[in-house]
């Protein structure tokens, strides 16, 4: 059984998919990424798989063990007071039972949401049947409830991150298993790698229910996602690939040059850096 507290969290995480506002959900992959996010004022954060397991030196795709991303959750959880999803991939197992195994521990640290997909790595990317799919989502509906937890489930589809079939194809594929998925019990749906307008304006006609959205430069701007009824913008590894990225700057210059502009640019004060995680 979970806590009320938790519990509470759940509640008011899921009614942030009814907004407006369009609930803007930035990904953490630490402790520290995530109390930023919370002090700077988002209402929620997910963790990124791929930002966790770059942080303790891995690529991205489950190549970090469960105990690994469980640990990252947890440490994020007890550093914010916001509802936390997690990111558990494809579930770190290869059958149901495994997934659910998954979904409970993550559920024991903390978190109130899930995002879970529907491909598999191999020697190629390959969807997972739906039905597949669908059997697992209602399990982990199931499995929520048995432990008293309105957990949230954002379920990702990976139809447009694979090469084969042509848009409308893709679209037709793309919103039959997020109906599918729906109806199995996810509250949220993740057609990851929609981005152009038009494609998000489809997705979110013909799906029923919160749609969420990969921000970043190559889509629309949030009031813009906002007005296509997009539910949910998230980051995915989009902040780790801004900081690392400011890191190679001030690096360099500091190698280059011997000077340290790059050092001082937005970074945190002492006495702010000491507050992180000050109670």
């Amino acid at each position: 059984m979970t806590s009320t507290h938790q519990k509470n969290k759940a509640l008011q995480f899921r009614s942030f998919h009814s907004g407006p506002p369009i609930l803007v959900l930035p990904n953490a992959w630490d402790a520290a990424s995530a109390r930023i996010f919370e002090l700077t004022g988002f209402r929620a954060i997910a963790t990124t798989s791929s930002g966790v397991a770059a942080s303790l030196g891995y690529p991205d795709g489950q190549r970090i063990s469960r105990e690994m991303m469980l640990e990252a959750v947890q440490r994020i959880t007890r550093a914010v007071n916001c509802p936390v999803s997690a990111d558990i991939e494809a579930g770190y197992g290869s059958t149901i039972e495994e997934a659910l195994e998954t979904v409970k521990a993550v559920i024991n640290a903390g978190a109130v949401g899930i995002n879970i997909e529907d491909s598999l790595r191999g020697q190629e990317r390959s969807l997972v049947d739906t039905s597949f799919q669908v059997e697992l989502l209602q399990a982990v509906r199931e499995t929520a409830s048995s432990m008293d937890m309105p957990l949230v489930i954002n379920a990702r589809t990976d139809v447009y991150l694979l090469p084969a079939g042509d848009p409308a194809s893709r679209l037709v594929e793309a919103v039959q298993r997020a109906n599918a998925y729906r109806q199995a019990g996810a509250d949220c749906i993740f057609p990851i790698g929609a981005s152009d307008a038009g494609t998000i304006a489809a997705l979110a006609q013909a799906i029923n229910g919160p749609i969420n959205v990969i921000a970043g430069p190559r889509t629309p701007s949030i009031a813009e996602l906002a007005q296509l009824r997009v539910a949910r913008a998230s980051l995915a590894s989009g902040a780790m690939h801004a900081v690392l990225g400011h890191l190679r700057l001030l690096a360099n210059e500091l190698l280059e040059h011997g000077t340290y502009s790059k050092l001082s640019e937005g970074a945190l004060s002492s006495a702010e850096f000491r507050q992180l995680f000050e109670r």
